[in-house]
């Protein structure tokens, strides 16, 4: 990736904290995983103690509603380039097994689905445009 890299994730505010937290944390592994070069690396303190790195890039927080979370994904994922899209739809919750979710996403429309997270990472100028609107989650 040449530009300068971004990322943000977008929750639904309606949502009780635990589900918040859970969503976030959920997004958080998949951009990860997307995009390894987030994280990756330890941090060794003066004393010995090593740690390993949480994200090397900020990893702002922000809100919007249901329908506008839906929205952005959907442009996220009309976009082309070097990007990632991670969702969190809510039917996930429901669910306490990957195979099982993996098998009920494939008989699912997301344009029909409640979308309670995404995240996004990709260009700067990119992310910027999809979420320069939107409000930190507080």
């Amino acid at each position: 990736m040449t530009d300068t890299l971004r990322l943000a994730i977008i929750l639904n505010p309606d949502l009780p904290p635990g589900l918040l937290a859970n969503t976030a944390g959920a997004i958080g592994i998949g951009l990860a995983a997307k995009f390894p070069m987030l994280a990756g690396n330890s941090l060794t303190d003066a004393k010995g103690a090593m740690i390993d790195v949480s994200s090397k890039y900020p990893v702002p927080i922000l809100q919007g509603t249901t329908d506008h979370i839906k929205a952005l994904m959907f442009k996220a994922l009309d976009a082309g380039g070097e990007r990632g899209v991670v969702a969190f739809p809510a039917f996930a919750r429901s669910l306490h097994a990957y195979e099982e979710y993996e098998n009920t996403f494939k008989q699912r429309d997301l344009h029909d689905e409640v979308i309670d997270g995404l995240g996004l990472v990709g260009p700067e100028k990119w992310i910027k445009s999809l979420t320069g609107n939107l409000k930190l989650l507080r």
